[in-house]
């Protein structure tokens, strides 16, 4: 009996894994990754549809605050800091709020993001920026919510959401100017250290030219002030791949006193493991 009601349990739990169905979400998902200048901007949200019903004023509320969007949070995500009507909102991911009203909406851009919906408790402290925006009166009836990024310029953009027959944008400017005149100063001004480096590292871990590894190396090292143990260690793995035990014991041994003052005991083995080695021959 007792066998009879499992064998009937694991069939039962089958049934249920395979009777699962997929339906479509009544507000499906949406992901937003749009470039403003040199700033990547990412919008996640999910997007309620009205189906009849009278938006704003009714399902949305006019003076309250709103989720902007369906589910969990609508998110707002920008990889530089950005200005939103002369104040800085620092780069991240935010929640979206809105406070929806007849003439005007209030954009809330909020720090935490692991709310479903509203805030269980609303905390000032967690605003990061708050902004005022006009509405317009859209000519045509908008079925689904939208959030988009529009009105692409190299400086700025905006950032919009329409719903019915309302339209609102905010307006954020992007550092472009900054970002590209700092990248073009710093390729005019050649090579770093860590760019030598790389360039060194690449070449002896895939079987390169080692001679124009050990150049590489030496130029990192003599941009450094206060060469990293890993830079002379990687030099002499170099020196000691083309022939030079000597030279690659000598440069081992002042990976392993930084390794030691940075009291890095990987690099501290690895020095000794290679010294001992090369002293052999």
């Amino acid at each position: 009996m007792k066998k009879i009601i499992i064998v009937f349990a694991i069939i039962i739990a089958n049934f249920t894994i395979e009777a699962q169905v997929k339906t479509p979400q009544s507000s499906p998902k949406s992901t937003i990754m749009q470039a403003v200048g040199l700033t990547d901007v990412e919008i996640n949200y999910s997007r309620p549809s009205a189906r009849g019903r009278a938006v704003f004023g009714n399902l949305i509320p006019f003076g309250k605050v709103w989720r902007t969007g369906a589910n969990e949070n609508t998110t707002v995500s920008f990889s530089d800091d950005v200005v939103i009507d002369g104040k800085t909102l620092k780069k991240g991911k935010y929640s979206l709020y809105t406070i929806p009203k007849i003439e005007s909406w209030e954009i809330i851009f909020y720090k935490t993001t692991d709310n479903w919906g509203n805030p269980e408790e609303w905390k000032e402290e967690n605003v990061a920026l708050r902004a005022t925006v006009k509405t317009e009166t859209l000519n045509r009836s908008v079925e689904t919510f939208t959030i988009g990024v529009s009105g692409l310029d190299n400086n700025f953009a905006f950032l919009e959401m329409y719903w019915e027959n309302s339209y609102a944008a905010v307006k954020f400017e992007v550092p472009t100017q900054q970002k590209a005149t700092a990248n073009i100063e710093k390729a005019l001004a050649g090579p770093t250290a860590a760019d030598y480096f790389s360039a060194a590292q690449f070449l002896f871990q895939s079987n390169g030219d080692n001679a124009k590894a050990l150049v590489y190396v030496n130029k990192a090292l003599d941009m450094s002030k206060d060469q990293p143990f890993w830079y002379n260690r990687l030099k002499s793995l170099i020196q000691a791949k083309l022939g030079d035990k000597k030279g690659a014991i000598e440069t081992a041994k002042l990976s392993l006193t930084a390794a030691e003052i940075a009291k890095n005991q990987d690099y501290v083995k690895m020095n000794k493991d290679s010294i001992a080695e090369w002293s052999k021959n």
